[in-house]
């Protein structure tokens, strides 16, 4: 003999204080389990999601990164030469030489950060996907002149649109905001390669060159080419290899999200036990009625489960839509790697408000099983008796 459906559904009624307040009480610790796995999801999707895999970065040997590397105009000039590169509508080789630095800019919230500004040629916008002006416009070459990306330009006090950014030899105004389909580049500001390098004095030198090859073969070719030429001493990296070493650099604050959503999850599994628990306490005389009317222990313990899982389902859901808002809200961290600014936005998208939502229903199971076990142990004289 099974107990129906709807005697728990009436029971959660009846007892409304009770499962409001259980609801909600799972409800927050999944609304902040989610956004902490937002703003993994959006940390990971913020350094790594531009990653082409045929796409090479093209670095000085012995650099780990754009910042730390330099080399001669006219090597990349010779590279971009190289056959096996794609080529663009108009025939001209897929390469882009850009140059790279760090300065210290001031947040819109009074304190300083590092922030990287990229001198970029026409090519760079055909090897980052997605990209596009949003406000305003473009930059002219050979103006001082600059574009940054929406998160840059809300995160930094003279990187919106209109305002100007001071660098060594005088003030970069900004024409345009850009977006890049959250990738990477939306952690930086624009402006022409050479009017950059001839503010930091770098004429001769470009930071990196990025090309794209025609496909996998000709992307090993290049790589062997480049790194076996000991005359330009020059190392190509994948664009995705270069960008997975960038996640390893957030490791920590990945770590960090990764804890803290355990630790909730944990928490959230007590409460519901303890939650389960009372309620045993507080119906064993029913448990006993139940017994005594020929329900079986089976039916009396996925009776118990079945509640803590509606609860905990019911708890999901609503922080879930609690934790909605904070979708898309921009925030940033230090690159190790860089030790510069890496803006990225919370994602709560639909796989992480899917997890919330089992995490919240594996927290009913395992948090109802125990007290379930409990209720269904009781002798039915001794939950008759009590009070």
């Amino acid at each position: 003999m099974k107990i129906p459906i709807k005697y728990n559904i009436r029971n959660l009624r009846v007892r409304w204080t009770t499962t409001t307040m259980t609801i909600l009480g799972i409800g927050l610790v999944v609304w902040a389990s989610v956004i902490a796995i937002g703003l993994i999801v959006g940390l990971m999707a913020g350094i790594g999601s531009s990653a082409d895999p045929l796409n090479l970065i093209v670095l000085r040997k012995g650099a780990n990164s754009e910042t730390e590397s330099y080399f001669a105009k006219d090597t990349a000039t010779v590279i971009a030469t190289l056959p096996g590169i794609a080529t663009g509508s108009a025939g001209d080789p897929l390469a882009s030489p850009e140059i790279v630095i760090i300065t210290n800019t001031p947040r819109r919230d009074g304190t300083t950060a590092n922030l990287v500004v990229r001198g970029v040629t026409e090519r760079a916008r055909d090897l980052r996907p997605g990209f596009r002006i949003v406000e305003g416009r473009d930059f002219q070459p050979g103006v001082r002149e600059a574009i940054a990306s929406h998160r840059i330009a809300s995160r930094f006090a003279t990187a919106g649109l209109g305002e100007s950014m001071s660098l060594r030899r005088g003030d970069f105004k900004i024409v345009g905001i850009f977006e890049t389909n959250g990738g990477s580049a939306e952690s930086e500001i624009w402006t022409d390669a050479g009017v950059l390098a001839q503010d930091q004095s770098r004429s001769g030198s470009y930071s990196s060159l990025r090309l794209r090859a025609d496909d996998s073969e000709a992307l090993s070719a290049l790589e062997e080419t480049i790194a076996e030429d000991e005359r330009i001493a020059l190392k190509p990296v994948r664009e995705t290899e270069y960008f997975q070493k960038q996640a390893q650099s957030a490791g920590a604050i990945t770590g960090i999200g990764m804890a803290i959503a355990l630790i909730l999850t944990v928490g959230a599994m007590f409460a519901a036990a303890n939650t389960m628990y009372a309620a045993v306490a507080a119906r064993a005389r029913e448990i006993g009625t139940l017994r005594a009317l020929g329900f079986p222990r089976r039916s009396i313990l996925i009776s118990f489960i079945l509640e803590s899982i509606v609860l905990c389902f019911l708890g999901g859901i609503v922080g879930c839509i609690l934790a909605l808002p904070v979708n898309g809200l921009s925030t940033g961290t230090v690159s190790w790697y860089t030790f510069s600014e890496v803006a990225f936005s919370f994602q709560i998208n639909a796989p992480v408000l899917i997890l919330g939502i089992l995490l919240a229903t594996v927290t009913g199971i395992l948090g109802g099983f125990f007290p379930a076990v409990r209720a269904v142990r009781l002798r039915i004289v001794d939950a008759l008796r009590e009070v």
